[in-house]
C-alpha cells in the first residue's frame, strides 16, 4: 500500500504502517521540529510543506490518504470557530486534495468536539464533501487506553473507501456491529457503549461511540484536551490524576505524594512510539518533544486501523 500522509506530524502513521509492509510516498508539514525529526528518520520521503499546495502529478499516486487536519477550531478548550477559523478549513482542504490525488483510501482523524461544533452541522459538511467526491465512509470515536497504552485519548476517526461505505464500515465496526446483533460478544466490563447516527443519506454510517473500560483499570493519563479525570487503580494503594497542558503540551502526574512532569520518554510510551523517537539529538528541547508529541496520533489505533484495512484490501 502506498499511502501520502498529510499534517504529518511526527508520523504515527508511519510508524505504526510501516510492520505492514505499507509505503510512504510523501509527508507534508510545516512546523519546525516535526520536519526536522521527519527528515532525520525519513531522510528518502519528500517532505513537502502546506499541504494545500500539492498537485495531482508532483508524487507517487498513492492508494490511501491520511491526516489529522488541525484540531484547535473544534477543540473544547479552544475557540471552536469551526470552519469560520483558518485552521478549521484545512479540512475541506483535505477533501480537495483527496480529489487531486484519487485515493481508494481516506483515513481522518480530528478531536472529539468536532462532532458537536454548529450543532453537527461542520462534521456534516465534511462528511457531505467525502460523498460529493464519490466516498462511502464510516466514522468512529476511539479511546488510545483500549488498544494497549497507559493514557485515555479519545479521537474521532473517519475511513473513506471511493464508491461504497462498506469496506470502510467494515475497518472500523466489528462484525456484530455490521449485522445488527444487539447480542453481548464480549465479557462484563467490555461492552460497547454506543448512539447511532445513520448517514445513509450523504453515503456513510456513522456511530458516536467510546469503548468501556475493561474490568481491570490500570493508571490512565487524560491528556490532548481532554478534562481531567480521575481513576482509581484496582490496587487501590495510588490515585492518578494526569492531564496535559493544552498550551505547553506539558503532561503531568499526580499521585498521593505529589505531582512530577512526566518525561519526554514516558510520553512516547504514551502514545506507542519507540524510546527517544523524538530525540533526534543530545540538544533536542523537552518542549519540542512534549508539544509534538500532543499533537501526534496514538500508534496502536493507527496500527489496528492499517490492519483492518489490509484485511479488507
Amino acid at each position: 500500500m502506498k499511502y501520502g500522509s498529510v499534517c504529518s506530524g511526527i508520523e504515527a502513521a508511519t510508524v505504526a504502517w510501516h510492520g505492514l509492509g505499507w509505503k510512504p510516498s510523501f509527508f507534508s508539514e510545516i512546523d519546525k521540529f516535526p520536519r526536522e525529526l521527519l527528515s532525520h528518520h525519513y531522510p528518502d520521503v519528500p517532505l513537502h510543506g502546506d499541504f494545500t499546495t500539492i498537485k495531482g502529478n508532483d508524487y507517487e499516486s498513492i492508494q490511501l490518504l491520511v491526516g489529522g487536519t488541525p484540531c484547535q477550531a473544534f477543540s473544547v478548550a479552544g475557540l471552536r470557530k469551526g470552519f469560520s477559523d483558518e485552521r478549521g478549513n484545512l479540512t475541506l482542504e483535505f477533501i480537495r486534495l483527496a480529489q487531486r490525488l484519487n485515493p481508494r483510501w481516506l483515513v481522518w482523524e480530528n478531536v472529539p468536539g468536532v462532532l458537536s461544533i454548529d450543532e453537527g452541522r461542520a462534521f456534516g459538511s465534511f462528511l457531505g464533501g467525502l460523498a460529493e467526491c464519490g466516498y462511502g465512509f464510516a466514522y468512529r470515536v476511539l479511546n488510545s487506553q483500549h488498544f494497549g497504552v497507559p493514557q485515555s485519548r479519545r479521537r474521532v476517526f473517519v475511513v473513506g473507501y471511493f464508491g461504497d461505505w462498506r469496506p470502510a464500515a467494515q475497518v472500523l465496526f466489528e462484525r456484530e456491529s455490521l449485522c445488527g446483533d444487539i447480542t453481548p460478544s464480549r465479557s462484563a466490563g467490555q461492552e460497547i457503549a454506543a448512539t447511532f447516527k445513520s448517514r445513509a443519506h450523504s453515503g456513510g454510517w456513522g456511530q458516536d461511540i467510546d469503548l468501556a473500560a475493561g474490568g481491570y483499570m490500570r493508571p490512565v493519563l487524560c491528556s490532548g484536551n481532554d478534562i481531567m479525570g480521575t481513576i482509581m487503580s484496582n490496587c487501590s494503594t495510588k490515585q492518578f490524576l494526569g492531564n496535559q497542558d493544552a498550551f505547553t503540551g506539558n503532561y503531568f502526574l499526580r499521585t498521593f505524594d505529589g505531582v512530577r512532569r512526566v518525561t519526554p520518554r514516558e510520553v512516547e510510551r504514551l502514545f506507542g512510539f519507540p524510546d527517544d523517537y523524538t530525540k533526534i539529538s543530545e540538544k533536542t528541547p523537552d518542549g519540542s518533544r512534549y508539544k509534538a508529541l500532543g499533537n501526534s496520533m496514538a500508534v496502536p489505533v493507527m496500527r489496528w486501523i492499517g490492519e483492518r484495512i489490509n484485511a479488507y484490501s
